[in-house]
C-alpha cells in the first residue's frame, strides 16, 4: 500500500495581500522538498474540485453562493481584515475541498493506505456560514463528512495541531457525536477558542497549550487528553488538519515544537488508524507560516505517513 499526494497548480493562483502570511510561497516550499528522491515513492495526483453537494454538507447553499459573487473580477476582494479573496481563490477553494473528499475516496475504497493533501487556502477556521482566518471552506469537515455520506463510516476523528484552535471545524460538529474533535493549540490566541470547557456533545477535546510550550508539553497533552480519548472514540477514519505553525521558527505564535514533534504526533495518530480503521488517515495542509520550518515539517510528516 501508499501515500497519495493531492496537489493543483491553482492552489497558487488564490492571491492574498503583499505581505500576508497565508502566500503561495508556502505551498512552492512545500513542493520543492516533496520533489526529494526520499519522496519518490509517492502516489501523485491533481485535486478536482468539489461538487456543492460534497459542500453543502457542513456549508450552506447560501453561503457557498455568497462566496462565488464576492470574487473579483481583478484585484482583491477583503471578506474580514485576514480574510480576502482574489479572482483565482473561489476555483482554489473548490479545489481544497474536492481535494480533501478524493483522499476520502482513496483511502476508504482501499485503493492507498493514507493520503496527504498539499492544499490552500487552508480550512479549520471556516465556520458553518463564515469564511475568516484565511479560510472559506472547511476542508477536513467536507472529508469527514463525505465519508460519512458516501462510504457510511459511522465515526469520523479529527486531530488538528495547527497552532490556532480550528474554531470553524468545532462549530460545525458542537453537537455532533459522530464526529470526534481534538485539538492542540495555544492559548490565548486566535480565534480566542479552544477552552477545555468547550467539550460539545462530549466529542470536543481541547488542549490547551501556553505560550513557549515545547514538545514535551505537546506530547503530554497529546498522551494524557487527546489520544485515549480518540482511542476509545473508535475511528472508522482518522483526519489530520496539519497545521505546522505550532513550530518555534513560526512568526505568528509561540510554541517550540519542531519537526520531530510533528513527525511523533502523526505515528501515534497512525497506531490508532492502525488498531481501529485498517489504517485510514486523511491530512490536509492547514497552517504554517515560516517557510523553512513549514517545508522541513511537512517532509516529516509525510515520511511518517509512508512509513505505514
Amino acid at each position: 500500500m501508499s501515500t497519495l499526494l493531492l496537489h493543483h497548480p491553482k492552489f497558487l493562483e488564490h492571491e492574498t495581500p503583499e505581505g500576508h502570511p497565508e502566500r503561495a510561497d508556502r505551498l512552492r516550499a512545500i513542493d520543492r522538498i516533496l520533489e526529494h528522491e526520499r519522496f519518490q515513492q509517492l502516489e501523485r495526483d491533481l485535486a478536482k474540485p468539489a461538487e456543492e453537494e460534497q459542500i453543502v454538507r457542513c456549508h450552506p447553499a447560501d453561503y457557498v453562493d455568497l462566496l462565488r459573487r464576492s470574487v473579483p473580477e481583478t484585484g482583491l476582494a477583503r471578506i474580514d481584515e485576514d480574510t480576502a479573496m482574489s479572482p483565482g481563490s473561489f476555483e482554489a477553494a473548490l479545489l481544497g475541498a474536492g481535494a480533501a473528499c478524493t483522499a476520502v475516496d482513496e483511502v476508504m475504497s482501499g485503493k492507498i493506505t493514507n493520503a496527504f493533501c498539499a492544499l490552500r487556502p487552508p480550512g479549520h477556521h471556516a465556520e458553518k456560514a463564515s469564511a475568516m482566518g484565511f479560510c472559506f471552506f472547511n476542508n477536513a469537515a467536507i472529508a469527514a463528512r463525505h465519508a460519512q455520506a458516501v462510504y457510511g463510516a459511522e465515526r469520523v476523528a479529527i486531530m488538528d495541531f495547527d497552532v490556532h484552535h480550528g474554531n470553524g471545524t468545532q462549530d460545525i460538529f458542537w453537537d455532533d457525536p459522530t464526529v470526534f474533535y481534538g485539538s492542540t493549540h495555544q492559548m490565548p490566541l486566535y480565534p480566542g477558542s479552544g477552552a477545555l470547557r468547550e467539550t460539545g456533545a462530549g466529542n470536543i477535546f481541547n488542549a490547551p497549550l501556553s505560550a513557549g510550550a515545547d514538545g514535551k508539553a505537546f506530547q503530554e497533552a497529546m498522551n494524557s487528553r487527546i489520544l485515549p480519548a480518540m482511542k476509545n472514540f473508535k475511528p472508522d477514519l482518522v483526519i489530520i488538519s496539519a497545521g505546522f505553525d505550532a513550530h518555534a521558527r513560526d512568526p505568528l505564535a509561540e510554541l517550540r515544537l519542531v519537526e520531530a514533534d510533528f513527525a511523533w504526533a502523526t505515528y501515534k495518530l497512525m497506531e490508532i488508524a492502525d488498531q481501529c480503521c485498517n489504517s485510514r488517515v486523511v491530512s490536509v495542509l492547514e497552517g504554517g507560516y515560516d517557510l523553512e520550518g513549514l517545508a522541513r515539517s511537512t517532509a516529516a510528516h509525510v515520511i511518517a505517513l509512508m512509513d505505514s
